[in-house]
């Protein structure tokens, strides 16, 4: 089987094309990936049966170069490798899916490799499903697009704002729409976003300044908005006032 390794350190993609070459029945592809779009863009190409992914990588993740390949009609079989063991262990493991923490050990690869499935929408529902069933906070968040189904890391989304059954969510790559409800995306992220009016809530992490208007209307500027505010209600200003001391 080709295998495709797809790793942003260049020492850990050379101790997997060890540990792969070890192995009998198994082809390391050349070249290999150093980030998402490469890993995109030779899977294409290569047509890989197996791919190494890493998950932290600048760019495009390995989580969401895994969401483009659920949406293809013959994907490659996916296993991560990761430094990382909080992304959804349990979530990989009732799945089929490999899921290696590094150092990789050559018995684990060895065993990932023969049980290595394609991913499919099963397995990406439960690596997002809400915290409610999943027992903690998502990494990420899904969502349906002309795209296909995209994932936004969690640390790129800006704000959440409610407009009737949908909520928008803007991030840092533009916008999308979730068909969840902001009070559940509240319960799930309150120690990541606060909500300054009852139909959004915003990264505390971004929150740069609380401005009033001559009309004595307070807009909150948001960094990575480019110069746009959101309105805070007169009911939440106070409580954006304590968080911004305490930030």
């Amino acid at each position: 089987m080709n295998v495709l390794i797809v790793d942003d350190e260049p020492l850990a993609r050379e101790r997997l094309t060890r540990l792969v070459g070890e192995l009998e029945g198994y082809r390391v592809l050349e070249p290999s990936a150093s980030n998402g779009e490469e890993a995109l863009a030779l899977i294409d190409s290569l047509k890989p049966e197996v791919v190494l992914l890493d998950i932290r990588m600048p760019g495009l993740d390995g989580l969401q170069v895994a969401a483009r390949l659920c949406e293809r009609e013959a994907p490659p079989a996916v296993i991560f490798c990761t430094a990382h063991d909080e992304f959804a262990l349990e979530a990989f493991q009732v799945s089929a899916v490999g899921y290696l923490v590094k150092p990789v050990r050559p018995e684990s690869l060895s065993e990932a490799l023969k049980k290595a499935e394609r991913p499919n929408r099963v397995q990406l529902a439960a690596l997002t499903r809400p915290a409610a069933k999943s027992g903690a906070p998502r990494s990420h968040i899904s969502a349906r697009t002309r795209k296909g189904i995209e994932l936004i890391p969690l640390e790129q989304v800006i704000y959440f704002i409610a407009d009737h059954k949908y909520v928008t969510l803007r991030h840092e790559g533009g916008e999308v729409l979730l068909d969840e409800p902001l009070k559940a995306l509240e319960d799930e992220f309150g120690d990541q976003f606060v909500r300054i009016h009852r139909n959004a809530l915003v990264a505390r992490e971004r929150i740069e300044r609380l401005h009033r208007t001559p009309l004595g209307h307070f807009q909150l500027f948001l960094k990575g908005l480019e110069g746009d505010s959101l309105v805070v209600s007169r009911r939440h200003v106070a409580g954006v006032r304590k968080l911004m001391q305490s930030l």
